[in-house]
């Protein structure tokens, strides 16, 4: 594969990734969101499981316990984002979920010990002013909706600092589908405990099910984890910024929303600040070759699973 060929792919990957705001708000009309995500997961797992089959015929303990513990924060991060989602626009879901990445610096430096760079440090402020922008309102209050994706943001930030601490030891395919699975039983047992989950949902609905967990989540990932080797990291990092551009674009285009001006310079800051964190951070840790760092790769999925 030619690397223009994996940048495109790429593209497209964030522009599916994107689109799933607008398509989860628009079905939380019919479903709860914990019944949502479990759905989602269960059938995202079920499809990986299907499509890696042989690999996962050497599913050790321990990457059932490496990749519960990472599906735990998984788990919180979808959680709190789809709830968010009722009471917030995709557009601004879809950029303070991006803070995820200009988040995991800070962990880093307090969990791991591992101190940022300068360019990591300039993207979290920019970054910081930005989410000011887009979420404060005149009277200083925030949207509940706003608080709940941050949590989302934070949640993913450690589920990338956990990914990072455990992937070099294990096979990624494996820990990515006891990840995913993992969602699927944490979602589906809080919607027993807080929802009434049922099978005889809306069609549109199951669409949007299907759409997320086959499309967004299991063949996305299964591309990104193949294309990936065939391009940069700065690349992968400048491609998967465009994800809460098309979230904006998107809910735009299905839903009417309409940000102000106020809340697109808040955008622009966020998305600064994202590609002047993760661009310093793969200039200071590596050569800028093709097939490195796949064991970054959910900082893409919804991240990073970037977002999947």
């Amino acid at each position: 594969m030619k690397r223009w060929q994996a940048d495109l792919t790429l593209a497209w990957v964030a522009l599916i990734w994107g689109s799933t705001f607008v398509v989860v708000k628009n079905a939380l009309d019919d479903v709860g969101p914990l019944t949502f995500v479990g759905w989602r997961f269960w059938l995202a797992a079920v499809f990986l499981t299907l499509l890696f089959f042989k690999r996962m015929h050497h599913l050790s303990r321990d990457e059932i316990l490496a990749g519960g513990l990472i599906g735990v924060w998984l788990s919180l991060g979808y959680i709190f984002q789809t709830v968010g989602l009722q009471t917030t626009t995709s557009a601004k879901a879809g950029f303070i979920t991006g803070l995820s990445v200009v988040i995991v610096p800070v962990l880093a430096t307090l969990l791991l010990r591992r101190p940022p760079g300068r360019g990591a440090v300039g993207g979290v402020a920019v970054a910081v002013v930005g989410l000011g922008l887009l979420s404060l309102n005149k009277d200083l209050s925030i949207q509940s909706g706003d608080l709940w994706v941050m949590g989302c943001a934070v949640a993913f930030a450690l589920h990338i600092v956990t990914v990072s601490i455990f992937s070099p030891h294990h096979d990624p395919i494996r820990l990515a589908v006891v990840q995913i699975a993992t969602v699927g039983v944490l979602a589906t047992a809080a919607a027993f405990v807080f929802e009434t989950p049922a099978l005889d949902l809306p069609g549109s609905t199951w669409g949007a099910i299907a759409f997320t967990g086959v499309t967004a989540t299991a063949l996305a990932f299964g591309l990104q984890v193949y294309v990936q080797r065939f391009t940069t990291p700065t690349h992968t990092v400048m491609l998967f910024s465009l994800e809460p551009v098309f979230a904006a674009l998107f809910g735009w285009w299905l839903a009417n929303e309409v940000l102000g001006a106020k809340e697109l310079v808040g955008c622009g800051l966020i998305l600064a600040g994202m590609l002047i964190a993760e661009l310093s951070s793969s200039d200071e840790t590596e050569a800028d070759q093709p097939g490195e760092r796949l064991d970054h790769w959910p900082a893409g999925i919804e991240g990073q699973a970037e977002k999947c």
